[in-house]
């Protein structure tokens, strides 16, 4: 299999909060340092789980220039880009940005609006002719309101090797093989959704950009290496680790599930902005009995 500059598994990193709801950057110091120790391939900073869409712009400038600081060359850094429903306006951020310091920008295909495939060809054959860096397209239709198609995403690949990656969130297994069968060689096909990633790999992917990474990102590292090298022996038993506590993260939102896993486990407090809300005590209680389900990593 061709290795990509984001084969193996990325980390939709968190942003965490004080309980003022203001940004707690010490504490990201040490989960960058967290998920890096724990072998993370590479860094999504801003992406959904890092909830950009509830920070002002000046946080999402402040929030870059410290992970890049402090992540200094460890491994590559993606930044989220989070498509505008007005192409246009997408364009004019990225060229009057400054991405010195990270590897590629991700950007979701525009929500709300519902474009069709030839619109949202469009929209990112824009701004790959903008952008600088490469860029991992985000296809998320549970969040946007529209799929990406597979041949939409094998057009743009096809258009332009700016294109390096697809984070194919849908969760749909026979959307992702179309893709890795007819994609170009340069195009890294990455699942979006951890809960189905090791049945992508097992079908010619690439990786993952996960969320429960963020919690384990030592066990979950080492499914998709032992996925990525064909021990699909030991990736089964890593992933069944983990594959009950899933439902959990996203039962009220992500990242409420995943920052309340990882407050109980020290790394940081539950608190999110609204509209989201912490976890429920419910869940909260069912989310602990499951974490304390996990068996301790054997080494691999």
């Amino acid at each position: 299999m061709k290795q990509h500059k984001f084969s193996g598994t990325g980390v939709a990193l968190v942003t965490p909060f004080h309980q003022d709801y203001s940004i707690d950057y010490p504490t990201l110091g040490r989960l960058i340092d967290h998920v890096i120790e724990g072998g993370v391939d590479y860094i999504v900073s801003l992406g959904t789980t890092g909830e950009a869409v509830t920070l002002s712009p000046k946080e999402c400038r402040e929030v870059f220039d410290y992970t890049i600081e402090k992540v200094n060359g460890r491994c590559p850094l993606v930044a989220g880009l989070f498509g505008s429903n007005y192409t246009h306006k997408l364009v004019q951020a990225v060229q009057e940005y400054d991405f010195d310091g990270f590897d590629a920008i991700m950007s979701s295909s525009p929500a709300y609006n519902k474009p069709p495939q030839e619109g949202i060809f469009r929209h990112y054959m824009a701004l790959a002719e903008a952008s600088l860096l490469p860029i991992i397209i985000y296809n998320v239709p549970g969040r946007t309101g529209s799929n990406v198609e597979p041949d939409t995403i094998l057009r743009l690949a096809h258009a332009s090797e700016k294109f390096i990656a697809v984070k194919e969130a849908s969760g749909d297994l026979t959307q992702g093989m179309k893709i890795i069968k007819d994609r170009p060689d340069h195009l890294a096909v990455l699942s979006g959704d951890d809960p189905t990633a090791l049945s992508l790999m097992a079908n010619g992917g690439d990786g993952v950009i996960s969320v429960i990474a963020n919690l384990y990102p030592e066990h979950f590292s080492s499914m998709t290496n032992a996925a990525l090298r064909g021990d699909f022996t030991t990736a089964a038993r890593l992933n069944l680790d983990l594959l009950d506590l899933h439902p959990y993260l996203y039962v009220e939102g992500n990242p409420v599930g995943v920052k309340s896993a990882m407050e109980i486990n020290g790394l940081c407090t539950s608190q999110v902005r609204t509209p989201l809300v912490p976890l429920s005590e419910q869940y909260r209680k069912q989310l602990k009995v499951e974490m304390g389900r996990v068996p301790t990593l054997q080494r691999v």
